[in-house]
């Protein structure tokens, strides 16, 4: 009978002993009873570990329960989800090959494709959203692989996921998608048709914000070259933070449910305020990609941007207002958190680099935490003044 995603989520990847919770294998090597078991190890038998740069149980565990979470063959873990993408990359990818990448996208991979991947020989075309509306134009005689994000960071606009999946697959390009800002609870990219989900495991993921980590999932013919090149550069996930993920994993579609909902009364309220002049959130009918979005999500997840009146003087000074909200990066935690695109995820870009990803200088990003929802809203409206 199969079980659902909750369950499936709480019991996925445990029970390989008789203790309730996997247990935190702090170790870096494993011993062997004889040369025969070494043997069956390199061959790739049995369940044995040999060093925790190639393995663990603890983290093995987890990602099994990442799998579950995603509907995937198999999940990759690392220190990062700029590890996790760096390695994906560099795990698929050779000299001469392009990247096809949406211009609009985290700024940590913008500047790993722009200003250090041509280092060896691998070059990135940075298309417009226009252009990602029809993916089967900007798909090139090099291009090997096309990364996009849906929902946007931190523009939260969103791309059609099957098309870019069905084009890619026509030409031979794989596909990957960050998925961190959804979570697999409100989009499942691999089941729309994408060949590889990377998710920063910092974020929704763990949800406590006390975890640095990345995972990446796929089919079992792309995890073996990446995680080939886990092996080479190193980049796996430590046993504790993997035991504090799968904790929060378990609590994952309670916690994202609340922050649907409180993201959704935040935009609700603040939409129509006269000192903001836009909102962004793809549940509001407002949102430009609420349709696609509502096609291809199950919940529009707990981020919030917002434009100020008065550009970036105005939001710096709201900013510094906030009482309750933090004043901090990153998102997917119980708190509720703020930041300044352009102080953070875009600094360093130019005006026109803000321009191609659709970003103003005016923006808040909200991540909505788990909070009361009328508390988070009362502290927004009056740091706005």
């Amino acid at each position: 009978m199969a079980k659902g995603f909750e369950t499936r989520l709480i019991h996925g990847g445990e029970g390989g002993s008789q203790a309730l919770t996997t247990p935190i294998y702090e170790t870096t090597t494993f011993v062997f009873e004889s040369a025969a078991a070494v043997e069956r190890y390199n061959a790739g038998e049995g369940d044995q570990f040999l060093y925790t740069r190639y393995g663990n149980p603890t983290v093995v565990a987890a990602e099994a329960k990442v799998a579950e979470a995603d509907a995937a063959d198999g999940a990759l873990l690392f220190g990062s989800g700029m590890a996790a993408t760096s390695t994906l990359l560099l795990g698929l990818l050779r000299a001469g090959d392009e990247v096809v990448c949406g211009a609009a996208v985290y700024g940590g991979t913008f500047h790993l494709l722009e200003d250090f991947l041509p280092k060896f020989g691998i070059t990135t075309r940075f298309v417009s959203l226009d252009d990602l509306r029809e993916p089967e134009r900007v798909i090139g005689e090099r291009t090997r692989l096309f990364w996009f994000e849906s929902p946007i960071n931190p523009t939260l606009r969103c791309v059609d996921i099957r098309r870019i999946a069905a084009a890619c697959r026509a030409r031979g390009v794989v596909s990957v998608i960050d998925n961190t800002f959804a979570s697999p609870v409100n989009q499942q990219p691999l089941q729309l048709g994408v060949d590889v989900s990377m998710q920063s495991a910092s974020k929704y993921l763990n949800g406590h914000s006390d975890v640095t980590a990345g995972v990446v999932t796929a089919g079992r013919d792309l995890l073996a070259p990446i995680e080939a090149a886990r092996r080479k550069l190193g980049g796996i996930l430590d046993p504790q933070p993997a035991y504090a993920l799968m904790r929060g994993l378990k609590t994952l579609p309670v916690r994202m449910a609340r922050h649907n909902a409180n993201a959704m009364a935040v935009a609700q309220a603040l939409e129509g305020h006269p000192r903001v002049t836009r909102v962004y959130y793809p549940g509001l009918p407002s949102h430009p990609d609420h349709t696609l979005a509502s096609q291809q999500m199950s919940g529009f997840g707990g981020m919030v941007c917002l434009d100020v009146a008065g550009g970036q003087a105005a939001a710096m000074r709201t900013f510094d207002n906030l009482k309750l909200v933090a004043r901090a990066a990153s998102l997917g935690g119980v708190e509720s958190l703020c930041s300044l695109p352009v102080l953070t995820s875009q600094w360093g870009h130019t005006d026109e680099q803000l321009a191609a990803a659709g970003i103003s200088r005016g923006m808040m990003r909200l991540s909505i935490g788990l909070e009361n929802p009328e508390d988070i809203i009362a502290d927004l409206v009056q740091a706005l003044g």
